[in-house]
Formats: structure tokens, C-alpha cells, sequence
């Protein structure tokens, strides 16, 4: 709605400004000088309210096609792969009308009118921005339009990078915000997630397993152990019901490592669920095994 009333305010302010440069310019056609650069000044304003109502036409309708795809709903995968197209489209094309809007007022004015010629001479507007690649604010902008057609993520998407965890906010034309899970943001530039390496947890889908460690003695049952996490399992509402798996993977001189795979519907619920099946373990081994805890032994020998 706001969008809408700002569309109609700058449509009545560029036809005020038509209006009142044009009975203007009639009042001065005995100077030259004042007539031509009226003229120029008009048409500058005419052309930078165009652009905003240009601009505010792309919003609006952006907004129209984003409102039938709601990212808060458990299964948005298509309407995150969406909204991260349409709000990097957006920007592209916000971009490329300012772009043309500047050209266009450079040739109106008489003095730098060259230097405006220029930018639609030969190659074009594309032929500029290639040439100019090379620089990082025009490399950065096209990493954001690769972004926008590969999709290596999305909004939204739970990724793991510079070695922290959160999702995807806000995806720019030159940079990417990553909510981290403790309400800190991560700022880079889109060309980083070109050139480095990073997890993207929800890429094709939510699910995801979670990982529990537990280190005991020697001398605990594993098949208890198995039984007490499918009874942990059973009740619990974080658990998708479809990975239950423990397994030995590893053995030391004084303990032995136990790891138990549970699955969930995304990442912060395999991480509550981490979190509860791990704490109800250790606290069924110091209530009903407390001497399978790790332990060091010493043989001491009389002599």
C-alpha cells in the first residue's frame, strides 16, 4: 500500500514539474541562455521522476508476486528459490534504469554531453559493464546476478560459513547478510560465496541428521544403550522418525566411542534434538551404569 501511494505522489509531482517548467521556459524565451538551460533542467527532472516511478512500478509488482509465496510455511522450498529470484531481479533492474536514467541526463546537458554520448556508444550499456568487470563493485554486482541464476542458496537456507552457523536474510547485489543463530550478522560480498567453500544445509531439503557423541567404559552394554535411545525416541516430538542408529566407531586405551545418529525436519530442530538426546544419555549412564563411566586404570604391583 505504501508503495502504491508513493507511485501515485511522484506520477501528480512529475506532471507538476512539466507543468510549471514549461509555463517557465514561456516566461523566458527572450534569454537564451535561461531558456535552453530551463530546458535541460526540465527534462533532467522529468527523467528522475521517471526512473522513481519506474523504480516504484518494479517494487509493486514484486511485492504482488511474493505475497502468493510465503516462506514461513514448513514446506517453502519453491517460494524461497522464488523470493530469492525475484528480489535479485529486482535489484538488477533498479540497477540498470539508474544506469540508463544518468546517461540520459548526461546528454541533456551541453557541457559533459560526451561524456553521456559514451556510455551508449558503441558496445552499449553491457558492453560497459563487461568492461568495467574487472572492477569489484561491477565484479561483485555480476557475482549477485550469477547468484540470482545458479542459486547456490537461498533465503532462508541454514548454511555453515567462516565457521559460523545461521541462515541467509537478505540476499544483495553486492552483498549477502547471514542471520548467525545468536542473533549476531555476517556481512560478505556475493563474490565470496564464489570463490570459497561453505555448507548449505537446506539445499535440496530440510532434513537433516544430528550427531551425538558419547565416550564410556569398556564395560557397558551397547544394546541397552540402543534400547534406552529408541525409548528416548519414541516420545519425543523433535524426532522426524527416521534415523535411529548407534554405533561403536571408535576405541582408546580407556574408553570407547559411541555415536548416535537421530534425524530431523531441519537443522535448529536436529539441534534441540542433539542437545536432549545427549543429556538424557549421559543422565541414564550416571543413574544405572556410573561405573561405565570413562575411567583410567592403574595396575599396582607389590613387591
Amino acid at each position: 500500500m505504501r508503495k502504491f501511494i508513493r507511485l501515485i505522489l511522484s506520477t501528480i509531482l512529475l506532471t507538476f514539474l512539466a507543468f510549471y517548467m514549461q509555463i517557465f521556459s514561456f516566461l523566458d524565451e527572450s534569454n537564451f541562455w535561461v531558456s535552453t538551460n530551463i530546458i535541460a533542467l526540465r527534462y533532467i527532472l522529468i527523467l528522475a521522476c521517471s526512473s522513481w516511478i519506474l523504480i516504484e512500478i518494479v517494487g509493486i509488482l514484486k511485492n504482488r508476486i511474493l505475497k502468493k509465496f510465503d516462506i514461513t510455511s514448513e514446506d517453502n522450498l519453491k517460494s524461497r528459490k522464488l523470493h530469492t529470484q525475484i528480489n535479485l531481479l529486482e535489484k538488477v533492474i533498479v540497477f540498470v534504469i539508474i544506469l540508463i536514467t544518468i546517461g540520459l541526463m548526461l546528454i541533456s546537458i551541453d557541457s559533459i554531453r560526451e561524456i553521456g554520448i559514451g556510455i551508449f556508444a558503441s558496445a552499449g550499456i553491457v558492453g560497459i559493464i563487461l568492461g568495467l568487470s574487472a572492477q569489484k563493485i561491477v565484479g561483485a554486482v555480476l557475482a549477485g546476478i550469477q547468484i540470482a541464476i545458479a542459486q547456490p542458496f537461498r533465503i532462508d537456507d541454514a548454511v555453515l560459513v567462516e565457521n559460523e552457523w545461521g541462515w541467509i536474510e537478505e540476499i544483495n547485489l553486492t552483498y549477502v547478510v547471514v542471520r548467525i543463530w545468536d542473533k549476531r550478522r555476517l556481512v560478505l560480498p556475493t563474490s565470496y560465496f564464489l570463490e570459497k567453500p561453505f555448507q548449505n544445509w537446506t539445499r535440496t531439503t530440510a532434513d537433516i541428521l544430528g550427531t551425538v557423541f558419547i565416550y564410556t567404559d569398556y564395560t557397558i552394554s551397547v544394546e541397552t544403550l540402543r534400547g534406552e535411545l529408541s525409548r528416548l525416541l519414541k516420545d519425543c516430538e523433535l524426532w522426524d522418525k527416521k534415523v535411529n542408529v548407534i554405533q561403536v566407531t571408535d576405541s582408546k586405551e580407556n574408553y570407547m566411542e559411541i555415536r548416535i545418529l537421530v534425524s530431523a525436519k531441519n537443522s535448529p530442530t536436529a539441534w534441540d534434538l542433539r542437545v536432549y538426546i545427549r543429556e538424557k544419555m549421559i543422565e541414564f549412564i550416571q543413574k544405572n551404569y556410573p561405573e561405565s563411566l570413562p575411567k583410567t586404570r592403574i595396575n599396582i604391583e607389590n613387591k
